[in-house]
């Protein structure tokens, strides 16, 4: 596998990171059978991707950046459909992350 697929790999991931978030909320606990299921199907999917990516990209800045896609889209998408709140402290902790992400990328 060359970096670029195991980089679009690992953008998946993360983004199927974010919509197990989700729908673990909608879950509630594992008590919605349909959200339930879709949920564990999410999490199979993306770590499975992720194992992938593993295999050709560095552990440290790869992990790094799913978990920013993960933080980034699941933050975003409480606040779009769950009505979280949006504040300063908030979108510059979002900031940091982002920050973190690209000095690891551009270290490695």
């Amino acid at each position: 596998m060359t970096s670029s697929i195991a980089w679009i790999l690992l953008i998946i991931s993360g983004l199927l990171d974010v919509a197990w978030a989700v729908s673990m909320k909608y879950a509630d606990g594992y008590s919605r059978p349909g959200w339930s299921v879709l949920s564990l199907g999410l999490l199979a999917a993306f770590v499975y991707l992720l194992g992938r990516s593993l295999a050709v990209l560095p552990v440290g800045t790869a992990y790094a950046v799913w978990t920013g896609i993960g933080a980034v889209g699941t933050t975003a998408l409480g606040v779009f459909l769950f009505q979280e709140p949006v504040n300063a402290i908030r979108l510059c902790s979002v900031f940091l992350v982002v920050a973190g992400i690209a000095g690891l990328k551009l270290s490695s």
